[in-house]
């Protein structure tokens, strides 16, 4: 096995931030990590695939809002960046906290300049940003098509992108719901793909560029059910695959 990368210094997990600022993200993000553990029996697969440094924008598919705990777990030690939608921030004590742990609010009725602003920002100082491309949670647990908002991000930053797989999160907590489900939970994946070049990418031009990241996102998806089957904890919903990929 190729070894895994050495962690990054205190300060490089964030750079920018202030030692409390790092080590409380580190104290909520060691919470998250043992509740999803204990409630969801959350798996890690490729966590040795993420950069200990430098900018990197983080792409995963969106299932639930336990998501970016389940992200943002499975990349520690290294600490990420959150696009969260902006009614999430109204209530002063809520908003306070998820401001606290590195979330930033982004407008979805309308293309949100200062948002994508605030973003590259972000990854010019050599931080991580977490992105949801499909802009909001799946209705049915399957993968919906990339919005192009994610594209322009892209082109602009010009970062290695890494793609992120969650499988489970759709079982435990999906839309609609008002709580998660705890008791008798469901089992929950976290895949990390290698990191992409952005040239690569971005020489595809935004359509095939955007193909090839969901459809490796999906990929991993569907090798995530497999692996959670396997493991005794079989889902309720199938993952169907985007066209062309074989099945699961």
């Amino acid at each position: 096995m190729p070894a895994l990368p050495a962690p990054p210094t205190l300060r490089a997990r964030d750079p920018g931030r202030s030692v409390a600022q790092i080590l409380w993200y580190a104290l909520c993000r060691g919470a998250c990590h043992a509740a999803m553990t204990l409630v969801y029996r959350l798996r890690v697969w490729g966590r040795g695939n993420v950069p200990p440094t430098g900018p990197l924008l983080v792409v995963s598919n969106h299932q639930s809002f336990l998501d970016p705990l389940c992200v943002g777990s499975a990349v520690g030690p290294r600490h990420l960046h959150y696009v969260a939608k902006s009614g999430l921030f109204k209530g002063r004590a809520t908003g306070a906290l998820i401001r606290s742990v590195n979330a930033h609010p982004i407008r979805q009725d309308a293309p949100d300049t200062a948002a994508i602003r605030k973003a590259l920002e972000t990854l010019a100082l050599g931080r991580a940003l977490l992105v949801f491309p499909e802009g909001s949670r799946t209705l049915d647990g399957r993968m919906q098509p990339f919005k192009r908002g994610a594209w322009v991000l892209m082109s602009r930053a010009r970062c290695p992108v890494l793609p992120v797989a969650v499988e489970g999160t759709y079982d435990a907590y999906r839309r609609g719901w008002k709580l998660p489900r705890v008791l008798g939970g469901p089992g929950v994946g976290v895949m990390i793909g290698r990191p992409i070049p952005a040239d690569e990418l971005l020489a595809l031009g935004p359509e095939a560029g955007l193909e090839r990241l969901a459809g490796a996102i999906d990929r991993m998806r569907c090798a995530l059910h497999q692996r959670l089957g396997r493991a005794g904890t079989p889902l309720s919903t199938p993952p169907a695959p985007r066209p062309p990929e074989p099945a699961c």
